[in-house]
């Protein structure tokens, strides 16, 4: 959606999932200038009449994402101002080194009160191409300078940069507009820049995440289940380790998987790394699915210093989990007991989502709206395949100042 903001004609995006996200970044550019229609799952996006200075703290303040804005605005209008974003209570997150590509590329930057203001000086008001090496293989930053280089004036080479499938993706949807990028997926892209880029359709590739969720509940739930589309490569590394853990994985069609659990789960170890190591973003999940497997396993988190705040809501069903540093020790256990438990962020909620389908009893998820960021209707996706889960509307205490939330009642078969 970012991206979209470096052409002046109608954009449109395919397979673009109904997500809270979603709809908080069509808020914040249609506070930009920019018309948007979603539909189904196609979004519609025109951003010839795009502002560069408007877009609302307390919509950016609750979404990482909208910070992507900074490098298409800057290198459209040549000035951009945007808060410093937020999203989930993770950990640090910082955007030197967005800053500092973007310093590199020729433009100006300064931070006051939570606002970055950033300008390119001189007549032409066009970032100039530079040489960027990332300190940190970032994934935003990767994003944001490559799509700030799109329209440069000369080569921008980004070293140490981000691996994932969503760069790819990106540098293919920015191509399709006419951006000249080479080496996306790799550790060094190259851009050339052009003076402007043309309208395109462009279809998304299918939410590696979700699909890595999906899989879980079918190993979680002892179930064979059949997803797709899905493109295996991108979740490589988890599928070697639910293939560790006895749990197999076979080709169904020419973009499908099913997962044919065994008669028991192995413990393994796992360590969370950037793209192609194994996801952080899977690491709750996957922690859900050790907390009933035979044996020892132990979970290091190394890509955000507080996300392993779900392990107090897993111990609250019963898990045996010790955490020392960014390391969690997950002695299996047969079976989970169902308990009320609240979501912490995003990949926690489903992986509390998770735990409930292999606990007994009832489990009741609070605060959804975390789940509601990243999966579309996950509650109705299990529902389907005969999870009795069901999302009602909480009540919330008298002396609570929560804001009213939506749990999942979950249990299976």
């Amino acid at each position: 959606m970012a991206g979209a903001l470096l052409c002046s004609e109608d954009t449109r995006l395919r397979n673009v999932p109904s997500l809270a996200d979603v709809a908080r970044m069509g808020q914040i550019l249609s506070a930009l200038g920019v018309k948007i229609e979603h539909q189904d799952n196609i979004l519609d996006i025109n951003a010839r009449d795009l502002v560069g200075d408007n877009a609302p703290y307390e919509l950016v303040s609750r979404l990482r994402a909208s910070f992507f804005a900074i490098g298409p605005v800057l290198a459209r209008l040549g000035f951009a101002r945007i808060p410093l974003p937020g999203g989930c209570n993770i950990g640090a997150r910082p955007v030197d080194l967005h800053v500092r590509g973007l310093q590199k590329m020729g433009a100006e930057v300064h931070i006051e009160n939570g606002i970055v203001n950033a300008y390119v000086p001189g007549v032409s008001k066009r970032l100039k191409g530079a040489e960027i090496y990332l300190d940190y293989p970032s994934v935003g930053a990767t994003e944001t300078l490559m799509m700030a280089a799109t329209l440069a004036d000369g080569e921008t080479i980004i070293e140490n940069a981000a691996q994932e499938p969503e760069v790819e993706d990106l540098a293919n949807f920015c191509r399709a507009m006419g951006a000249k990028i080479r080496g996306a997926g790799t550790n060094t892209i190259f851009i050339d820049g052009v003076e402007k880029l043309h309208s395109a359709d462009y279809n998304i590739i299918p939410d590696r995440i979700e699909a890595g969720t999906l899989l879980i509940a079918g190993a979680i739930a002892r179930s064979e289940i059949t997803l797709s589309p899905v493109v295996p490569e991108h979740i490589a590394a988890l599928l070697a380790k639910l293939r560790e853990v006895g749990v197999k994985i076979v080709p169904e069609g020419s973009d499908g998987l099913r997962v044919i659990p065994g008669h028991s789960i192995r413990a393994t170890d796992i360590e969370t790394l950037p793209y192609p190591g194994f996801p952080t973003d899977m690491q709750a999940q996957f922690m859900a699915l050790m907390t009933v497997s035979e044996g020892d396993s132990v979970i290091t988190e190394t890509v955000f210093e507080n996300r392993l705040r779900h392990v107090a809501e897993l111990k609250r069903m019963g898990a045996d989990i010790r955490v020392k540093g960014n390391n969690a020790i997950v002695r299996g256990l047969p079976f989970l007991t169902g308990a009320p438990v609240l979501a912490t962020d995003l990949r926690a909620s489903a992986a509390l989502v998770l735990a409930g389908l292999a606990a007994e009893g009832k489990t009741t998820i609070r605060d959804l709206q975390h789940l509601d960021r990243g999966y579309e209707r996950l509650d109705l996706k299990l529902e389907k395949l005969g999870a009795r889960i069901q999302r009602v509307n909480a009540e919330v205490e008298a002396d609570s100042s929560a804001p009213v939330a939506q749990p999942v009642e979950s249990a299976i078969k």
